[in-house]
């Protein structure tokens, strides 16, 4: 099956749909198209009318957001469903994923802050509260029991904590939570990581 998939090379949300599909060994089905979300007459708009990365261009039509993208995935390869279907399992993994996710809306509305507002109307209240969201959910993440079980919940969150990595360093996630810290260290190391690590 030929799919196409509208990504950014820099953004976490599309990093979450390419460590999914490699860990779906559906990777060598999607065929990378950039598009520049923030031009007036990008052709992702073609396709996708939110003008958003990611979007999954498919025999059965075009899904945006990352989530809808890795669901669709989940459909079509032959191994265990890396989003359960078994609510004892289904709902701590999208529980996971929500939180992580919502780390990485924080951090990247930080950087559109930052990066695509003219210096003088950057709104430090604005980042202020973007880092509180990512600082409360990191605590409550670190207090959770985290295993290398790989699905959708732990995928977004190794691709949150390489985003804070990448973009927002001075954040320094890593003080204080020893285990999360542990965690990421050797889920960074899969193979889906590391074929996918964000540049610019």
């Amino acid at each position: 099956m030929s799919l196409k998939l509208w990504y950014s090379p820099a953004s976490p949300f599309v990093r979450k749909v390419m460590v999914f599909a490699h860990e779906a060994d559906l990777a060598d089905s999607l065929t990378l198209a950039s598009g520049d979300v923030w031009a007036p007459d990008s052709e992702i708009t073609q396709e996708n009318p939110l003008g958003k990365v990611p979007a999954l261009i498919t025999p059965d039509g075009a899904f945006p957001g990352s989530y809808l993208c890795c669901e669709y995935l989940d459909s079509l390869h032959a191994g265990p469903r890396l989003i359960p279907v078994d609510p004892r399992e289904r709902w701590p993994v999208l529980r996971l994923h929500a939180f992580a996710d919502g780390i990485i809306e924080a951090g990247v509305a930080s950087v559109v802050e930052q990066l695509r507002r003219p210096k003088e109307f950057v709104f430090q209240g604005t980042l202020d509260r973007q880092r509180d969201k990512i600082i409360r959910t990191l605590d409550r993440i670190a207090s959770m029991d985290l295993a290398q079980t790989v699905h959708i919940g732990s995928i977004t969150l190794a691709c949150a904590l390489g985003y804070l990595d990448f973009r927002l360093p001075q954040l320094a996630w890593r003080d204080g939570r020893t285990n999360l810290k542990l965690w990421y260290e050797s889920f960074a190391q899969r193979k889906s990581m590391l074929a996918t690590i964000p540049h610019i």
